[in-house]
């Protein structure tokens, strides 16, 4: 360990990789580090811990792993190195091959990273002797509740995880393998930590889940996504809700007529696509066809004016060809989509996908991955400029914009916002703004005198 004989607490640094659920658990995890006495600073800082929080979804993500593992081992050789995560969950055998990491924890042994840690520093250790690489329990975590955070540092919103794990079998996913079956928060906890974080001074949460959708399946008073998100439109509990990814086939009807007539859930969902092709669809074993993913993102395009919807699409997974991955393209310059997050197809081993034939050179899927980014592109330029002139809520930041130095935010529509008199008293306060002009798929305009009729408005509306 670095000497520090002048400060009385272990400095800690932690980095992060992947979705909003690590999001929210490195948060859980400085939280309960500053509760139990040490010291934050931010990544890679000189530090005595580092605690890495990996990801495992591409072999890209196990790449920058790696990387962010040396990077630590560079910034203090001394240091204590922690690899936790789904990279940690999936392949702890191949991090042990990394020189400098002290300990390797799955998902499950995340909530327990403040006593393990001070039980490594009171270790009496010989003069000279390198501490051994020990594997902690990497078995995945029994309930989805026991990490969570009530304050995001930087961060205007604030993000509440409900649900973890997945059930479903998709051919290229480690997820289940990573993560384990659904488990859910029981509601009336997740009502109760959303009020604690109203009351912390956030605005807005986004709820968040390895898969969303199938929040309550495994609660035995029942209920499911819906019901909880009823529950918290009609108590008002909090400004501005928002949901992360969410399945398809679990969008229902009570969903979207919530959506409709809320004031406090955004209209904005972001609705796994993955391919437009039926056949690359039964090969990713997929729910859903062609047919029902148009119906259902027409629906809501025709139903609720002005709602984003954003996919995910997946390019060169094994076995499409130049027809598979024109049907994904015509598709989706088709659907009124407001935005597109794209991936490259990755091969994780232990997923059936990895064996199938026909898989896709590196080359083939990096120009297919920058055609369906070009669209992303201009759908997302072409779902902003239809706000010019129109009144628009957003929830401003601290953080100015690098390029204008202007004060952004997000429109309750998921629509970057650049506002011209944006000040410090409006900085985490849900603010009317009639954007003069589109750049690039971000708004700019100027914060006005709130309309009186807004408060009986949907949120977003």
């Amino acid at each position: 360990m670095t000497d520090r004989s002048n400060e009385a607490k272990p400095v800690v640094a932690l980095a992060t990789l992947g979705c909003k659920v690590n999001q929210c658990e490195t948060a859980a995890i400085a939280e309960a580090l500053r509760e139990a006495g040490f010291s934050m600073i931010p990544f890679p800082g000189r530090a005595d811990i580092y605690i890495i929080n990996t990801c495992t979804v591409t072999a890209r993500t196990d790449f920058q792993s790696r990387q962010l593992i040396r990077r630590a081992c560079r910034a203090n050789p001394e240091a204590v190195v922690v690899v936790t995560g789904c990279y940690a969950q999936c392949r702890p055998d191949e991090l042990r091959r990394i020189p400098g990491i002290r300990l390797i924890a799955g998902n499950g042994e995340k909530e327990r990273l403040p006593e393990i840690l001070q039980e490594i520093i009171r270790e009496k250790r010989p003069a000279g002797k390198e501490p051994s690489v020990e594997v902690g329990d990497i078995r995945e975590c029994r309930e989805a509740g026991r990490l969570w955070a009530g304050s995001f540092p930087d961060h205007t919103r604030a993000f509440l995880k409900i649900q973890d794990g997945c059930d479903a079998a998709c051919s290229y996913c480690t997820v289940p393998r990573a993560r384990g079956p659904v488990r859910s928060v029981p509601l009336p906890e997740v009502l109760h930590r959303l009020q604690q974080l109203a009351e912390a001074g956030y605005r807005e949460v986004v709820l968040t889940g390895i898969h969303l959708g199938a929040y309550g399946r495994d609660l035995h008073e029942g209920g499911d996504l819906t019901d909880l998100l009823m529950r918290i439109e009609d108590g008002g509990i909090v400004e501005r809700l928002r949901l992360s990814s969410i399945e398809p086939g679990e969008i229902t009807d009570r969903m979207l007529a919530l959506l409709r007539r809320g004031k406090h859930l955004c209209r904005h969902l972001h609705i796994p696509l993955q391919s437009g092709d039926d056949g690359i669809l039964r090969a990713m074993n997929r729910t859903y066809g062609v047919d029902f993913y148009r119906a259902l993102v027409e629906r809501i395009a025709g139903e609720i004016p002005d709602c984003a919807v954003g996919a995910d699409v997946m390019a060169g997974f094994p076995g499409e060809d130049g027809r598979a991955f024109a049907n994904t393209a015509r598709l989706i310059e088709d659907l009124p989509l407001a935005y597109l997050h794209v991936f490259p197809y990755s091969r994780r081993p232990g997923t059936p996908a990895a064996d199938f034939q026909e898989q896709v050179g590196d080359g083939e899927k990096k120009t297919r991955a920058a055609v369906l980014r070009d669209l992303g592109g201009q759908k997302r330029r072409d779902f902003a400029a239809r706000f010019v002139g129109k009144e628009v809520t957003v929830l401003l930041e601290e953080r100015k914009d690098r390029e204008t130095g202007l004060r952004k935010g997000f429109s309750g529509e998921y629509v970057p916002v650049l506002v011209t008199n944006g000040e410090k008293k409006h900085v985490n306060r849900l603010v009317p703004v009639v954007p003069v002009e589109s750049r690039e798929g971000r708004l700019v305009g100027a914060i006005g005198t709130p309309d009186p009729e807004a408060a009986d408005r949907p949120s977003g509306a």
